[in-house]
């Protein structure tokens, strides 16, 4: 090529966040972190075609011979950079800007290049975030539709010596806002100096997924959630539940916050990089009181490896929080799940999609489930997630007695292949609930199953949750407390665990302190409690007899919740109706909710003693009594289990009928 010669070209600068301001600092670490530098990045540019122009100190101006070469290098330069940061305290991390342009440069006798180019892509650079990349409408126009990551505009921008404004983008990294902080610092040390944290309580944040294909962070996630299972099989550690734990997912939350959050004084954060068949794992554990580095790997393997990582991962954090592991946890911790890599990949989105809870994703779910089954028929973690998956869809199935069937018949076939797979205890306890139709002897069947999962693994919320309501239905109000604070304990974001507490204040007849409990729920999680907010805010509402306010939470909760679901609060609303005077409107609602024949109507308790209730209501004690006994005799499905604690049927409690009944059913006064 003639020297002089102009021509069309891509052109990238880089440069380091702060450092004229470390070298002022200490000149031996700033010389440090450019030579750290150099070695990372001059192996990428090399990958993706570039030619290495010149460096400046710390910065470097690096020409490609497309648009789409130098726009996936920017990527893969923060990617790596990310990478090489998360096992580095903060004051050894290297954090770059990247500037990308396309036009004109002339190359100079000494191989220089100048022009526009240039002179626009070390301007933008300036404009990037910490971490970031910025590239102009030029470049934009070049790679939209064929590069995988979102590019946002920032708006038009006018640089210094550049004539006219330039629209710039800015790349949207795929761990944006992740929960991977790496601003745990010295501050630390100072938030927790006067509270004493567990450093056996450890909470696995949600993994960056480093993946070129956004589609892949299902892999990252699959990762935080099967480290949260290995690590909760050891007995000594308190591990905190997935629920609480993906809540800082894509949240930009200091250690520190966090830890004081879910009161853990041991944080394990990671990234996850997935290509094809390759994986690099980045993992660091941290003591969230001091910000401490206790231990921290990287893991470059092939996807049949991932299984030995997660008990390498496992067991090294035992180690590092000096927990003896017993041989029994050792083996659990070492069994892996499958051997057939692809089933797994489709179990892992089988459990992301399963946690979307909507009726589309959990078809999704059930799918991926069932193909993973297919690959691998001894899968038995499959047939658990799957038997919940069933489970959890009863009321969107066309036939509930089918769904009921599949999820039984799912939990069993994971018992068969694993007898001490506490997942599959649970789903099956969950399943002879669901079967027996909300009765005593399917409640004494899920304790037994659930009892058995909790020996197995302890550091299960869902366990402890359920032995908790099972309690609560037998009136054993201060038992049930326990339970359910050891759920919160593991899983304190929880919104169902918290909902729980304040339907044992309802059942303890505690009624301003249930509301004041449930109304501070939902202001602070009012999306996800959904209608269940506004049913359970009524039932109290009725109790302290106010019945125009019950009236217009049900109607809210009607409007949002399924057909199935409605009857359940229309009876409430046929009690408040009952309550408040308006007889006529409650028998004919009333009569109509009785007439909805049981598949009809969910199966999800309570719904007999909801009838039963707006019957006593009206002064119709025997029409109560002779319909919870038909409900009984003929198994339609109805709940019976909170006959005992349900405070709207206070006036039966001295009714000898209704002790004998009670008696009868198994839950004796």
């Amino acid at each position: 090529m003639a020297q002089g010669y102009r021509r069309l070209a891509a052109v990238m600068f880089t440069d380091m966040v702060g450092y004229t301001a470390l070298g002022q600092r200490s000149e031996s670490l700033s010389l440090a972190l450019v030579s750290e530098q150099r070695k990372l990045l001059r192996p990428i540019f090399k990958r993706h075609h570039g030619r290495e122009i010149k460096s400046i100190g710390d910065a470097f101006l690096v020409e490609f011979p497309s648009a789409l070469d130098a726009t996936r290098c920017a990527y893969d330069i923060q990617r790596a950079t990310r990478e090489f940061n998360i096992s580095l305290p903060e004051d050894r991390r290297v954090h770059l800007r990247v500037g990308v342009h396309l036009g004109d440069v002339v190359e100079s006798k000494d191989h220089d290049i100048s022009g526009d180019a240039v002179n626009v892509a070390s301007r933008i650079e300036a404009l990037a975030e910490h971490d970031g990349v910025c590239l102009t409408r030029q470049v934009y126009d070049h790679v939209q539709n064929k590069f995988e990551l979102s590019l946002q505009s920032i708006g038009i921008k006018s640089l210094k010596n550049v004539s006219a404004p330039l629209e710039v983008y800015r790349m949207v990294m795929p761990w944006e806002q992740s929960a991977l902080s790496t601003k745990a610092g010295p501050s630390q040390k100072e938030t927790h100096s006067n509270v004493q944290l567990d450093r056996h309580r450890i909470a696995v944040l949600p993994f960056a997924s480093l993946s070129p294909n956004p589609n892949d962070e299902y892999f990252a996630d699959g990762m935080t959630e099967e480290l949260i299972s290995v690590i909760s099989k050891i007995v000594n550690l308190k591990v905190i539940a997935r629920t609480s734990a993906m809540a800082f997912k894509n949240k930009d939350k200091k250690i520190d916050q966090i830890a004081k959050e879910l009161q853990v004084g041991t944080i394990l954060e990671g990234s996850v990089r997935k290509a094809g068949n390759k994986l690099r794992i980045t993992v660091q554990l941290i003591d969230s009181q001091s910000g401490d580095h206790l231990w921290a790997e990287s893991y470059d393997r092939v996807l049949k490896d991932i299984f030995a990582i997660q008990s390498e991962i496992s067991k090294t954090v035992a180690q590092a929080l000096k927990v003896q592991l017993v041989p029994l946890e050792i083996q659990r911790i070492e069994t892996q799940p499958t051997k057939n890599m692809e089933a797994y990949v489709l179990y892992l989105k089988g459990k992301q999609n399963y946690t979307n809870y909507t009726a589309v994703s959990h078809r999704r779910a059930a799918q991926f489930l069932e193909e993973a089954i297919r690959l691998d028929p001894e899968f038995a973690l499959a047939y658990a997630n799957l038997s919940f998956v069933y489970s959890t869809g009863l009321y969107e199935a066309a036939s509930y007695d089918e769904a009921v069937a599949k999820a039984e018949k799912s939990a069993r076939r994971a018992l068969e292949l694993d007898k001490d797979l506490a997942e599959a205890h649970i789903a099956l306890g969950n399943i002879q609930w669901y079967k027996s139709g909300f009765s005593r002897e399917g409640l004494l069947a899920e304790y037994g199953e659930v009892r058995t999962a909790l020996q197995l693994n302890p550091n299960s919320p869902f366990a402890h949750a359920w032995i908790g309501a099972d309690l609560l239905y037998e009136g054993k109000f201060e038992e049930a407390l326990q339970e359910f604070r050891k759920a919160l304990e593991l899983d304190p974001l929880s919104v169902i665990f918290n909902l729980c507490l304040g339907i044992r204040l309802y059942c303890k007849h505690q009624y301003q302190e249930a509301l004041n409990h449930i109304d501070n729920l939902v202001h602070l999680h009012g999306q996800e409690l959904a209608e269940w907010g506004h049913f359970w805010k009524a039932k109290i509402y009725i109790q302290l007899s106010r019945y125009e306010e019950a009236i217009e939470e049900l109607e809210k909760g009607i409007k949002m919740t399924e057909p199935k679901i409605v009857p359940l609060f229309k009876s409430n609303l046929a009690l408040a109706l009952a309550k408040q005077g308006k007889r006529k409107e409650a028998r004919k609602l009333l009569k109509e909710l009785k007439a909805i024949p049981p598949n009809e109507i969910s199966q999800s308790p309570p719904n007999s003693e909801n009838f039963a209730a707006v019957d006593v209501a009206l002064g119709d004690k025997e029409e109560a009594l002779g319909w919870l006994a038909s409900c009984y005799q003929g198994k339609i499905g109805h709940s019976l289990v909170m006959l005992k604690i349900e405070p709207s049927l206070d006036e039966l409690r001295s009714d000898q009928r209704f002790i004998a009944f009670l008696r009868k059913i198994g839950l004796n006064e």
